[in-house]
């Protein structure tokens, strides 16, 4: 405090406006900081809403007879005699996509990353409140491929005629293509599905462990039992070519399903048999439904950073995977579009987006906890925060930071995909119009030029193309299309994006409350 009872009268105008500057720059510096507070804050998304909704799109996939707490209400019963052309009960699971088929690996897959998301990041989810809704969605999944495995040695893997679907634009509820069934025995063999459903069924019994014993034992025994078959009738997966063919050979799911009953049972047979054919891991560039090497390796990473020091060349395979995403790596191998997004192939190229991004954030985590300072790629050098942050630009780009500022999530932001090639939502629901809409009366939906008349919320398309641009076409649908498994993957990366939301919100909801008192609007927060 200055006093100014001695002080000269000419010096009380000096001191005047010396005051007056200094308030204006400290007026000026917190304007500035106020700005870049509020810049800050308005850059990040909601990922718990993202999470939400994410979980909600599977809702809108069920196949068979729906439950009375449904959400997704322009959906209802489809498929009810799935099975019955040999006598089985292959009722319930989940389309894969856009079209009407069940695909058995796809749904396994999607249902493994579900459970490896839930038992993961369980704390993050459930502080949101969507740990139950997770649950139900892997439950659904989880259920069919319980049923599908109807003996020792036999497992379904597909309902339905692709071809015959696909040349059908009908929703789920009319369906009257052939329910045409395929299935691996040791006379077809077809050791992908039935290890990838191994690794599903495993993952799942852990989640719900001490949620249902019972429910959980069952799930893990036939876990066992679909091991045992694909492992001993080892054979690669070409049963229902064109439509999910094998790509990469069997070799990642054998490991990929050893790797889940390991961390399921805590077995020395199951790290035993990973360790003997730890040779079969091959350092990729792609975690997908066919190729599964990079999720092994980051699961087996955390175990070698645990203690177990055979796992290395798991760890050093993982540590190529980042290498080969990184931007400035020396070793990159995935290209980037202009606006920074991961381009992997052209059709449905967000599914090798959301699941890079899943195994970036597992793997920088496991680095952090571990007090490793990050991964060596030539001559660059990336941190754990340095790889959550490229992940994190990833979810951001799909999120609506990318040159169409949309967001690729239907029902996210105030822009995004309106024209989804998915047949349930594209045609009007059974509750506003009761009549059957036929297989080719279908089509007047397909080439209508009006957004679909159920938002599918929560479903994230293929993505645009290589120059960040998209069409939102129907027709377009290497572009337009979701799956169960990108919005898997997307579900994890989003939870593993939680506690810094958590964080940053509480942050943006304090500098909001600062700059609403200080101008009287409250309403700001």
């Amino acid at each position: 405090m200055i006093h100014s009872q001695n002080m000269p009268h000419g010096h009380y105008e000096v001191m005047a406006a010396v005051l007056v500057v200094l308030w204006c720059l400290c007026a000026c510096q917190l304007a500035v900081s106020i700005e870049h507070e509020s810049s800050s804050c308005s850059s990040s998304y909601d990922y718990s809403e993202a999470l939400e909704k994410a979980i909600l799109f599977f809702e809108g996939q069920r196949s068979g007879k729906l439950p009375a707490q449904q959400r997704v209400k322009w959906r209802g019963d489809s498929a009810l005699t799935d099975g019955m052309l040999e006598n089985v009960n292959l009722v319930g699971g989940f389309y894969d996509a856009g079209d009407n088929v069940k695909f058995g690996w796809p749904m396994a897959i999607t249902v493994t990353l579900l459970s490896w998301v839930a038992l993961d990041y369980e704390e993050e989810i459930s502080s949101v409140n969507q740990l139950g809704y997770l649950q139900s969605a892997i439950s659904w999944g989880a259920d069919f491929l319980v049923q599908a495995h109807t003996s020792p040695t036999t497992l379904y893997t597909q309902v339905g005629d692709g071809n015959a679907d696909h040349r059908c634009w009908e929703r789920p509820e009319d369906m009257d293509t052939p329910r045409t069934l395929y299935k691996v025995t040791p006379n077809s063999r077809g050791t992908e599905p039935a290890a990838e459903a191994a690794a599903a069924l495993s993952a799942a019994s852990i989640v719900f462990k001490s949620v249902d014993p019972n429910y959980s034992a069952k799930l893990l025994s036939t876990s066992r039992s679909l091991f045992e078959f694909a492992d001993r009738y080892r054979g690669s997966y070409q049963g229902s070519c064109p439509f999910y063919c094998s790509f990469s050979g069997y070799q990642d799911e054998l490991l990929w399903a050893a790797t889940w009953l390991y961390r399921a049972t805590g077995e020395d047979k199951y790290m035993n048999y990973i360790v003997s054919n730890q040779g079969w891991s091959q350092a990729v560039s792609e975690f997908s439904w066919d190729n599964k090497f990079a999720g092994v390796q980051a699961i087996l990473a955390k175990e070698f950073y645990g203690g177990k020091k055979n796992l290395s060349k798991f760890n050093n395979d993982m540590e190529s995977f980042a290498c080969a995403l990184m931007r400035g790596s020396s070793s990159v191998q995935i290209r980037a579009t202009p606006g920074g997004l991961l381009y992997t192939r052209d059709s449905s190229n967000l599914q090798y987006v959301t699941s890079a991004s899943l195994v970036l954030l597992a793997y920088a985590r496991t680095l952090g906890s571990a007090h490793v300072d990050g991964v060596q790629c030539g001559s660059a050098h990336f941190s754990p925060s340095q790889i959550r942050a490229f992940a994190k630009s990833q979810v951001d780009y799909i999120l609506g930071n990318n040159p169409m500022k949309m967001s690729y999530m239907v029902g996210f932001g105030s822009k995004f995909p309106l024209q989804l090639h998915h047949r349930g939502a594209s045609i009007p629901s059974i509750q506003t119009h009761a009549a059957k809409i036929g297989c080719n009366a279908g089509y007047s939906y397909y080439n209508s030029q009006l957004p679909n008349p159920n938002v599918h919320i929560g479903a994230i398309v293929g993505g645009p193309n290589s120059n960040d641009h998209y069409s939102d076409l129907r027709s377009d649908y290497s572009h337009s299309e979701p799956a169960t498994y990108i919005n898997a993957a997307f579900v994890g990366s989003v939870a593993a994006l939680l506690a810094d939301t958590e964080e940053g919100s509480g942050k943006c909801a304090v500098d909001k409350k600062i700059r609403g008192t200080s101008h009287q609007v409250d309403s700001v927060y």
